[in-house]
């Protein structure tokens, strides 16, 4: 059974965010990429319309992850230099998606989606994860995937957010939730036979993805207007800071390049932008730029947008977001219900 289509967030909801996030650095220009990195990219396949995740691939430079929420059991390989799709992956052995929101790529070459949406706030008694090696040859191919079921200590959770340690291999999940949520710890290793309970080890600000940089050093989590930094260590969150993310129509995703150095922001929609941003002052050691909020602690406090190397950014208020985001969100809600 699907769930519902994810609904608009309200104009307080969205004030909300805002006011956890800080500002929004909006570029003057779109970030030029270096030769030979992953630059910004459209995702071209008509097919994909509901970009919910994205993964940067381990096994194929250049090449990310990406699903549909609400779709059949698959997930698309996209070139970032054509915004093509090179791959499409159908898994067997798991049932019938609910509402896929997430993928990552283990330090095993696995990738882990997340069927962890729960637009009801708390209606299914268990969520699952998918996870299925990563193929060798880039083509359409059907592959046996292993599901996983998995629970919350404290109850049901909205969530949209599923991140896999690159060193470790454990398994984390941020929750979505009005006014702020919570970061889950999987168990060291996720069993096939059985429940998988994830318990809640952290509070974080609305998150609509995360990631990790490949050291694992540092966790970036987004929200749909703004984005924050955490340092990571043993398995902890430590102090925070402004990272600079796009203002998008829907702020679906993120992921690091396989080089660390630069976060790749995803949306929804069709022919939906992938954006590039820079992680500035760093030599591809993967974590990010920034400087650490005023309350140097993991409780997403507000702090300024940084930039992303280009000396143009411009730290936009936060009473003009919110009235862009009102706009945005009342548009989203008329095209929904038109369908």
């Amino acid at each position: 059974m699907r769930s519902l289509r994810r609904t608009p967030i309200s104009a307080a909801a969205a004030a909300a965010v805002l006011l956890v996030g800080g500002a929004v650095a909006v570029p003057a220009a779109p970030a030029v990429a270096d030769d030979g990195d992953d630059g910004g990219f459209t995702i071209k396949d008509p097919r994909i319309t509901e970009s919910s995740g994205l993964a940067a691939s381990r096994a194929h430079p250049g090449i990310y992850w990406t699903h549909n929420d609400q779709d059949e059991p698959r997930v698309f390989a996209v070139d970032a230099k054509t915004g093509k799709t090179v791959a499409t992956v159908t898994l067997q052995g798991v049932g019938k998606p609910r509402d896929m929101e997430a993928v990552s790529v283990g330090p095993d070459g696995d990738v882990y989606v997340g069927d962890i949406g729960d637009n009801l706030n708390g209606s299914w008694d268990h969520v699952w994860i998918y996870r299925f090696p990563e193929p060798r040859e880039l083509k359409d191919t059907t592959v046996r995937a292993t599901q996983y079921t998995v629970k919350y200590a404290d109850g049901p959770r909205d969530a949209e957010a599923l991140m896999v340690h690159p060193k470790t291999g454990r398994v984390y999940i941020a929750s979505k939730k009005d006014g702020g949520g919570g970061l889950y710890e999987g168990p060291e290793r996720l069993v096939k036979n059985g429940t998988n309970v994830f318990r809640r080890i952290g509070e974080v600000p609305w998150v609509t993805d995360g990631a990790f940089s490949p050291d694992g050093k540092e966790l970036v989590l987004r929200s749909y207007f703004s984005a924050r930094g955490y340092e990571w260590s043993d398995g902890h969150l430590g102090a925070d800071h402004a990272v600079s993310a796009p203002l998008q129509g829907q702020s679906e995703s993120v992921t690091y390049t396989s080089d660390g150095k630069a976060l790749m922001f995803g949306t929804e929609g069709e022919q939906s932008e992938v954006v590039r941003r820079e992680l500035p002052g760093k030599d591809g050691d993967g974590r990010g730029g920034g400087t650490d909020s005023p309350q140097g602690s993991a409780s997403g406090g507000a702090s300024g947008a940084d930039g992303d190397g280009s000396g143009k950014q411009l730290a936009v208020p936060a009473g003009l977001l919110v009235a862009v985001a009102v706009v945005v969100l009342a548009v989203r809600a008329r095209r929904r219900g038109a369908r």
